[in-house]
């Protein structure tokens, strides 16, 4: 790959090597990243890239778009099958944009909403003052039980009943623990209200079997095609049959113009590969592999929001360890591994401090690490936390953070020399 690019542009060719290393060499722990199939880099890249294809298959606005009506059709038969969907749009580009589309079919500027907290662990796209959401809709939030550290669901139903909301949301950008979807639909419908999940962080567990399924109890689901579902960088919509065409029309005209067409190839194919009996394997690699680090972290100091891991995330409360989350953040990133700083429920610090750091274990089981290499990152990061200002072990635990990302090749292939 990129044999053009090294000739053509040698500062973008450079700068793609560079971050090559980068990956192949580092330890990645970001809960939102992941490593895609070659295949996914191949259809991103595609010449599908070249058509206009406005408008849904077999409803285009542009001519010559037969083939890739197929494309788009194959991928939209494979979400449903894969999520038991009654009907599904493969357009968004993206997780929020796929929120937002949901909000355009069903909503008008003004109404009210129910969702979790961005400080919680909910998503910036559920209503936060900054975002379109925030501003375009009335948000009213829940959040989580002190002791606890999961969803207050009394909560929950004692603001729907209150606030009478248009639309409930559950689904959550740091939150480790399984979502009662069953409950949220009988408080939803309680109310008379819509009800969306986003599952954006765990479209690929609940593909692999290893989490609740929300598609039978939601009216709308959106999700991302990356993260644990390993794919494309996009977004997609499930719904109900009996929202199909307010769906539809939401996402075009409504939000967006001519989808990303190679992306929807690399969806069909991400959907595809998420049915197999490997991807499923993976799934419950994931999840012990999470299990393992949140324990190991424990025994070394850590405190473990919620008491532990229900998915691929590990939220973890650093002030036992005297820090911030945003220190060790960049303390770990110098040592070769990459986390997130990240509030944690009831964080007194601000958002770009924070008490907590997030770590996800998706992006390096996809790399083929199990519980044996959890063990040693728990070690790692534990060695980071206590050394934080000593160059001589962050040294150390670089090195070692290399050595052990470079046993699990990342894209052999992908530039010749």
């Amino acid at each position: 790959m990129l044999k053009t690019v090294r000739n053509t542009d040698k500062e973008l060719y450079e700068i793609i090597k560079e971050e090559l290393a980068r990956q192949r060499t580092g330890i990645e722990m970001i809960a939102s990243e992941n490593f895609v199939p070659a295949e996914i880099l191949e259809l991103q890249g595609s010449i599908l890239t070249n058509k206009t294809a406005e408008g849904s298959p077999g409803k285009r606005y542009h001519a010559g778009c037969g083939v890739i009506d197929k494309s788009e059709i194959l991928g939209i038969e494979r979400a449903k099958k894969c999520f038991g969907a009654g009907h599904a749009n493969i357009q968004p580009n993206g997780g929020s944009s796929a929120n937002e589309c949901v909000y355009t079919a069903v909503l008008k500027p003004g109404d009210t909403v129910l969702a979790m907290d961005l400080a919680m662990g909910g998503h910036l796209s559920h209503g936060h003052k900054i975002n379109f959401s925030g501003r375009t809709y009335k948000f009213i939030h829940y959040g989580s039980k002190k002791d606890t550290e999961t969803i207050d669901y009394d909560q929950v139903e004692r603001l729907a009943k209150e606030h009478r909301p248009k639309l409930i949301v559950a689904g959550a950008s740091s939150y480790p623990r399984f979502i009662d979807y069953e409950r949220f639909s009988e408080i939803a419908k309680s109310v008379d209200a819509y009800f969306l999940v986003d599952m954006a962080h765990v479209a690929g567990l609940v593909a692999g079997g290893v989490h609740p399924n929300p598609v039978p109890h939601a009216d709308f689901v959106t999700a991302t095609t990356t993260k644990t579902l390993k794919g494309a960088r996009g977004g997609f919509i499930l719904c109900k049959k009996e929202y199909a065409d307010k769906i539809d029309k939401a996402v075009f005209p409504g939000v967006q113009g001519g989808p990303i067409l190679q992306t929807m190839a690399a969806k069909a194919f991400t959907f595809k590969i998420a049915m197999s009996d490997e991807f499923k394997e993976y799934a419950k690699q994931v999840i012990a592999n999470a299990k393992t680090l949140a324990n190991e972290l424990e025994n070394r100091g850590f405190r473990i929001v919620s008491g532990g891991t229900d998915n691929h995330i590990v939220l973890v409360d650093v002030r036992s360890k005297g820090l911030t989350g945003a220190e060790l953040d960049q303390a770990l990133e110098y040592a070769g591994i990459t986390v997130n700083k990240n509030m944690i429920p009831f964080d007194p610090s601000s958002p770009m401090v924070t008490s907590g750091v997030r770590i996800g274990t998706a992006a390096m089981t996809s790399r083929g690490m199990k519980e044996a290499e959890m063990v040693e990152i728990a070690k790692l990061i534990g060695m980071v936390a206590q050394n934080i200002d000593n160059k001589a072990v962050l040294d150390d635990v670089k090195e070692r953070a290399v050595a052990m990302s470079k046993k699990f090749p990342l894209y052999k292939d992908y530039i010749e020399e």
